[in-house]
């Protein structure tokens, strides 16, 4: 159980356990990533929007939604709602900014300066597991 997360609750962690698939936990909750290629929202494109698996936060919309062929959902910015917090990450030798929803500080991906020039440069480079999808108006 990891509790690098400053807002890590131990008296939700078995409520986190039996609401989420092994792999939402491990990624939300741990800081995990699933592989790339096996998300399945990566694939998304239907219209929608994108809310965070534990807390139901809206994070994106489909219209901010592109293909970067990375294996993950890619987004070149966030819903204003969103709140989304950005924290260094110097895990695994890399220089990277980690992306947690602002709600529950559950872990969503990381964020690149490799995305759409036109459409600000952002690659949000999000994690399927940790994110519901819902088409308008379900």
């Amino acid at each position: 159980m990891s509790t690098k997360y400053p807002h890590f609750d131990p008296e939700m962690d078995p409520i986190w356990r039996s609401e989420l698939t092994s792999i939402q936990y491990h990624v939300t909750r741990e800081g995990g990533t699933e592989r790339p290629h096996t998300g399945k929202l990566n694939l998304e494109n239907r219209n929608g929007e994108y809310f965070c698996v534990c807390c139901d936060r809206l994070l994106f919309t489909s219209k901010m939604k592109f293909e970067s062929s990375c294996g993950w959902p890619s987004f070149f910015s966030e819903h204003s709602e969103a709140n989304i917090r950005r924290l260094h990450d110097k895990s695994h030798g890399m220089n990277r900014i980690e992306l947690r929803c602002g709600e529950c500080d559950a872990h969503l991906g990381h964020i690149f300066d490799d995305g759409p020039k036109n459409l600000g440069g952002n690659r949000y480079c999000i994690n399927s597991a940790s994110m519901r999808f819902s088409t308008r108006g379900d």
